[in-house]
């Protein structure tokens, strides 16, 4: 990642940083709810809510990039916007084959997880806390390869298979969120 932040505006880009974890957090721990509450009463919920994730990825990740430089100087964040995007089309169009799903779900996975893992990479070296971003990525590249195993599987899987994805990955977020948080008050107490 190309930052052309000026030096003195640095804590407000980790201050946005720190709100932006939070919203992926708090998206990710909703999203589960409604996984593990509305979709098994609901199939159009259900498959409205697996579209909805990697959507809210792209969007999540588009706006991430412009805000630290624009999508050219951050290509992770754009090949990340744009392959989510082109991943909740997928998914429409794979469903209601749920081995399908999962099979499109885990590819994204793999994609989406290796690119936030070079993001965070990149990150460390301006913000720092971005441990718990490097094994988010690292987690959801191994989460990827699980579900297309799962989908070679003749159980037919559900949206409540990939709870525990979207659990973690709300995880990782609120971590790094606390981390940035934390590393803020110590600059200012010293």
């Amino acid at each position: 990642m190309t930052d052309q932040t000026p030096v003195s505006a640095r804590p407000a880009q980790e201050d946005w940083l720190k709100g932006y974890y939070f919203t992926r957090a708090g998206f990710s721990f909703l999203w589960l709810i409604a996984v593990l509450t509305v979709a098994p009463r609901s199939p159009g919920a259900a498959a409205f809510l697996l579209v909805c994730y990697p959507a809210w990825d792209a969007l999540a990740n588009g706006i991430e990039g412009w805000r630290h430089g624009g999508l050219t100087n951050n290509p992770t964040q754009l090949v990340n916007a744009v392959a989510s995007g082109l991943i909740a089309v997928a998914l429409a169009i794979a469903l209601p084959d749920m081995h399908r799903v999962l099979g499109v779900f885990g590819a994204w996975a793999i994609a989406s997880g290796l690119l936030q893992l070079g993001s965070a990479v990149r990150r460390w070296k301006l913000y720092g806390a971005q441990w718990a971003m490097i094994l988010s990525g690292a987690q959801s590249a191994l989460a990827g390869g699980f579900f297309i195993f799962q989908a070679q599987l003749p159980a037919v899987p559900t949206v409540a298979s990939l709870a525990g994805y979207a659990g973690f990955g709300g995880f990782y977020f609120l971590v790094s969120a606390l981390l940035l948080s934390a590393g803020a008050y110590r600059r200012r107490r010293a």
